[in-house]
């Protein structure tokens, strides 16, 4: 009797074990997790510290919209360069050789404004950004299905969103820098603020029609005075490699840490990298329908969050009348509201699954962006900067359903979805075309119309997110 009363106790704490719910992190990973998790802020600091340079760069070498955007083109093309050998690299050696190379990388091309800035060649910039994208794009293929790998895959997506919340952190450092160390010193803006000083009855004009009316100044002022713009731009360009020159050093610091820090190898080696092993996990991965939609979705998501970044502060000036380090304020604001959200959401998913939770803020996001299209002025503003909190959690919640149950194919299965970043690359030009070509709707600002780009995009990932539900199962 005793036995049989043992057996069944046995049995019965074994049924509560294998019902009980894994942890986040277990014990062994979580100093590993911690340092892993602390690269999450770098390309946030990146990301946010160069989407202003889009209008400081077209006002400093007077350009258009469409021109100045291809900072964010170079920038992001860094992910579709160096996605799939990342990935390739990571395999064949481990995650920390490729945090190594990744850091490394992300060194050299800030180091690279220090001569493009001698140089005064927008081009010189551009490739600086490439190179320090190319960095970037081995940080996330290795620190994203590094994570995933920390534990239990039905927790994996949580850890990920826990990881994914240090990455604002960054944006908010980028975000300040932007804001207190470039575009408030800039002496474009000081030209700017003189002009309007000068002719007080700008107030009384639209903001739309006194930005216009700036930019020809400034034109004028570089025709008229050449020697005088000049020297102005080389201070400006002094101005905007200051920060990039001490990111550098930061990175540096951090490549000699994780040099000499032991990290645990959670890839599997024992089927080598070949030719044919590439070719099979292709095939799996695109004929998983989860994953080839999700790569999708992330190339409009990244493609929605970038634009409407970026282009907060043309919002601003244009349809608000601010100055540019003003604009940058909201921008700030913007993803105060981004990463609590992220908090809040990554609370939610224990109780939402991943699809409605994607399909609800994507929901949200396409109704903010109507609001920025049609109301203008500081409604539309505080739409725009509103869309920041539905796009909180998309980038981890497509990348964890994506990813799920890939297994060893997730170091190449995550290269397409860093890859997808490249969306970034593409769109924001397509905008500042928009921008540059004119208004759609007669009577709207062409900067408000341009947001029709974000919204197409939600639309796309709120279609996702139904399919991760309902026909997926995420």
């Amino acid at each position: 009797m005793t036995s049989i009363a043992n057996s069944s106790a046995n049995t019965n704490q074994a049924d509560s074990i294998s019902t009980e719910k894994p942890a986040i992190l277990s014990k062994e990973y979580i100093l590993p997790f911690m340092l892993v998790a602390a690269l999450f802020p770098l390309w946030g600091f990146a990301n946010d510290i160069t989407n202003p340079l889009v209008k400081a760069f077209k006002d400093i070498f007077l350009i258009t919209n469409a021109q100045s955007s291809m900072v964010q083109f170079a920038f992001y093309l860094g992910y579709g360069i160096m996605a799939i050998p990342a990935a390739i690299f990571i395999r064949r050696f481990s995650y920390k050789s490729g945090i190594l190379l990744g850091l490394g990388l992300y060194a050299v091309g800030a180091l690279l404004f220090l001569p493009a800035s001698m140089t005064a060649q927008f081009n010189f910039f551009l490739l600086a950004l490439c190179v320090l994208t190319c960095g970037l794009a081995l940080l996330e293929t290795t620190a994203n299905p590094y994570v995933l790998s920390m534990g239990s895959p039905e927790t994996s997506t949580q850890r990920l969103n826990l990881a994914q919340a240090f990455n604002p952190i960054g944006s908010l450092g980028g975000m300040f820098v932007a804001s207190n160390y470039i575009l408030s010193e800039l002496k474009v803006e000081e030209f700017r603020a003189a002009e309007r000083a000068a002719h007080p009855e700008y107030a009384e004009m639209l903001p739309s029609v006194v930005d216009g009316k700036l930019t020809e100044a400034l034109s004028n002022f570089a025709q008229n005075d050449t020697v005088a713009h000049q020297a102005m731009q080389a201070a400006d360009l002094v101005t905007v490699r200051g920060p990039y020159i001490a990111i550098a050093v930061v990175v540096a610091l951090l490549f000699c840490f994780f040099l000499f820090s032991k990290l645990p190898d959670t890839i599997s080696h024992d089927a080598p990298l070949t030719k044919k092993v590439l070719k099979d996990t292709f095939i799996r991965l695109i004929s998983n329908a989860r994953y080839r939609e999700g790569v999708i979705a992330q190339a409009f998501y990244v493609g929605a969050q970038i634009m409407c970044w970026t282009f907060v502060i043309h919002y601003g000036m244009t349809s608000v009348g601010l100055s540019a380090a003003e604009a940058q304020q909201y921008n700030m604001i913007a993803m105060g509201i981004f990463l609590a959200s992220r908090f809040i959401c990554t609370f939610m998913l224990g109780f939402i699954r991943p699809g409605q939770l994607l399909l609800l803020l994507a929901s949200g996001g396409m109704l903010l962006t109507i609001g920025t299209i049609f109301i203008g002025g500081m409604t539309g503003l505080y739409c725009l900067i509103g869309t920041s909190a539905c796009m909180s959690l998309m980038f981890p919640t497509i990348y964890g359903i994506a990813l799920k149950d890939t297994g060893d194919d997730a170091s190449l299965a995550s290269a397409g979805l860093v890859m997808a970043i490249v969306g970034g690359a593409l769109m924001p030009p397509m905008q500042g075309s928009m921008i540059d070509g004119g208004s759609l709707i007669v009577s709207i600002p062409a900067v408000q119309t341009s947001f029709v780009l974000p919204f197409i995009c939600f639309i796309v990932i709120a279609i996702y997110g139904y399919r991760a539900h309902n026909i997926h199962k995420a």
